[in-house]
């Protein structure tokens, strides 16, 4: 079985907006995206990073708005500091993935040492951080938790931001204003394709 299978099948066994079993079921989309920019004709694979940015800019502020601080107090302080930190490092190679000439040479080896890193980040947050949020909270408090972050995803920006990556802090003030602008680059880039 697949880790997107497994992380699937774990998902499965929560309650449908269970925090642990939505970010389980989007880390199985992430890697189901990093396997489709791989392989297919080239302008569906552009589609799938374009897919594959989005989730990931969106997924990444919303744990460390919503999951990182329940962490902190569930997995400890430096579990949580060291997934920031990751995720942070996450948003520099995903920034510098948007600016390279996608399917080009230097595109390819950064994906590959990118999809390595983001595959490493989940298993250490499925290991660690996963275990200890559904040991130490009740499941309401764990559905409420997954409620906010699907609600902070609807407006987290679908475009890397390194300035604010890591810190709970700079994503709460920056995020909402850099979500507006990402959208709307979003929506003229793609009635642009049309």
């Amino acid at each position: 079985m697949s880790n997107a299978q497994q992380e699937r099948a774990e998902a499965e066994k929560l309650p449908s907006e269970d925090v642990v079993g939505v970010l389980l079921q989007q880390h199985a989309r992430i890697r189901d995206l990093f396997a489709a920019v791989r392989s297919g004709p080239e302008d569906r694979r552009r589609d799938s990073f374009s897919q594959l940015r989005a989730l990931l800019a969106v997924h990444e502020t919303a744990e460390e708005m919503i999951v990182r601080p329940a962490a902190k107090k569930a997995a400890g302080e430096r579990e949580a500091e060291a997934r920031n930190e990751e995720e942070e490092e996450a948003n520099k190679v995903l920034a510098e993935l948007e600016k390279l000439e996608f399917g080009g040479e230097r595109f390819n080896t950064v994906i590959a040492d990118f999809e390595q890193s983001v595959s490493d980040h989940a298993d250490h947050e499925e290991r660690e951080e996963f275990p200890a949020l559904l040991g130490s909270l009740s499941q309401d408090e764990r559905t409420k938790m997954g409620k906010r972050l699907l609600a902070v995803e609807k407006t987290a920006p679908t475009h890397p931001h390194p300035a604010a990556a890591g810190s709970t802090a700079m994503q709460w003030a920056a995020g909402p204003f850099a979500s507006v602008l990402d959208r709307a680059r979003d929506a003229v880039t793609s009635t642009s394709r049309t």
